[in-house]
């Protein structure tokens, strides 16, 4: 199977972004760790992209992962340092959307 790209849309709720992202942040290299990982970085809007830009917005964030396969991901998700982060971050949270997506 061909590696496994993740975009994870992000949304907290109003003026919580750099909370979530602080907890985000230190829970990367446990995900770094993990077999079957090849990338995992929280991404925000470019400033001064100009017109071409479509932005996400002050309190969304974008996670772009790389993954050797669907297993790897699929451990990923029910990993305990994942499931300790998406505890704390629940209530920070508005709206979450993942797209798992394959070398077209």
């Amino acid at each position: 199977m061909s590696i496994v790209h993740v975009v994870a849309v992000i949304t907290t709720k109003p003026g919580l972004r750099a909370e979530v992202l602080a907890l985000f942040n230190a829970n990367v290299p446990a995900v770094l760790a993990e077999d079957g990982c090849i990338a995992y970085e929280a991404t925000i809007d470019t400033e001064n992209a100009g017109p071409m830009q479509a932005k996400f917005g002050a309190d969304t964030f974008v996670v772009i992962e790389k993954w050797e396969s669907m297993a790897a991901l699929g451990a990923h998700a029910q990993s305990p340092h994942m499931k300790a982060y998406g505890a704390s971050t629940k209530d920070m949270t508005a709206d979450r959307a993942i797209h798992i997506l394959s070398a077209a």
